[in-house]
């Protein structure tokens, strides 16, 4: 019955629809937050800050690509534009879980098997934590040393995590996570998933690209809420939003993070921002990097219809 559903053309129009739906309450709601900070700033940052994310956000789907590509399911660039942004959205349904399944169920569609889908998308998070907390390590304690101090202890996880990246590392994880998750459901065995050098290190390297735009999107706001940043506030910037993302992340009881991020970035931003334009600072990133996720999706419908038609009946 639910593969009979989720063949059905209406059936998949009314889930965009929903989804389109809760991803504009969500635009709603930030620009509610942002909406007089965003009055006070020049329509060229602005306009900045917004490229800079969507650069950022292209940079991390480029990664989840390569990882899956490395699985034995190489996509065309657009596909996996597709399938990553339009799955993004699933993030702003009520739950935590909805993304995760729309990417792995839209990749189907491109007769990518929800094992293979699955384990590309948690690879793809484990790299890009991982990435977020080279990021942070390698600037905080130079830019933020009270965040470095107080969060010290995630940042010296970072070395164990880049060396649990390795596919003698990884790939055995996969296996028993696989292994447990068949049985728990009596499944039958399947090839097992299995990583290689060259992928992992093209995932890292275009998930390390992405830091560069989404540390200049936070960097174009710090700057222009604080007025004399400089380029002094790039790596606080950077630190401090690689950080809070991570952290937002990884504390699953907060939707998106919120709450979470907005602490880090008070403590990651000290050195150029009051905590009053470091809050600001926040609100700001959160609408802009909505308006990222809304406008890479709405270009992937756009551009194609196949995310809305139904899979092939063979």
């Amino acid at each position: 019955m639910l593969s009979r559903l989720r063949a059905n053309r209406w059936v998949r129009l009314t889930i965009i629809l929903i989804v389109l739906v809760c991803a504009g309450y969500a635009l709603y709601n930030r620009w509610g937050e942002a909406r007089d900070a965003l009055a006070s700033l020049s329509p060229w940052a602005a306009a900045a800050s917004v490229a800079a994310a969507l650069a950022g956000l292209g940079a991390q789907m480029l990664a989840w690509r390569a990882i899956l590509a490395d699985l034995g399911s190489p996509l065309s660039v657009g596909t996996a534009a597709r399938i990553m942004f339009v799955g993004q959205l699933g993030k702003y349904l009520p739950g935590s879980v909805w993304a995760f399944v729309a990417q792995v169920e839209l990749a189907r569609d491109h007769e990518v098997a929800r094992q293979r889908g699955a384990t590309a998308t948690v690879l793809a998070v484990a790299v890009t934590l991982t990435v977020n907390l080279a990021v942070a390590a390698a600037t905080l304690p130079f830019a933020s040393e009270e965040a470095a101090r107080r969060w010290w202890w995630v940042l010296a996880c970072t070395p164990l995590l880049l060396a649990a990246l390795h596919p003698r590392v990884v790939t055995p994880v996969i296996h028993t996570v696989l292994r447990l998750a068949r049985r728990t459901r009596n499944v039958p065995d399947q090839e097992l998933e299995r990583s290689t050098g060259r992928g992992m290190a093209a995932a890292v390297a275009w998930s390390v690209a992405a830091w560069l735009p989404l540390s200049l999107h936070v960097w174009v706001l710090v700057d222009s809420v604080a007025g004399d940043g400089g380029l002094r506030a790039l790596p606080v910037s950077a630190g401090a939003y690689a950080l809070a993302w991570t952290l937002g992340v990884l504390v699953v009881l907060a939707p998106a993070g919120l709450g979470v991020r907005e602490v880090v970035l008070v403590v990651g931003l000290a050195p150029v921002l009051d905590p009053g334009s470091a809050l600001i600072v926040a609100a700001l990133s959160r609408l802009v990097m909505t308006i990222g996720d809304v406008l890479w999706a709405g270009t992937a419908l756009l551009t194609t219809r196949s995310a809305m038609a139904p899979p092939d009946a063979g």
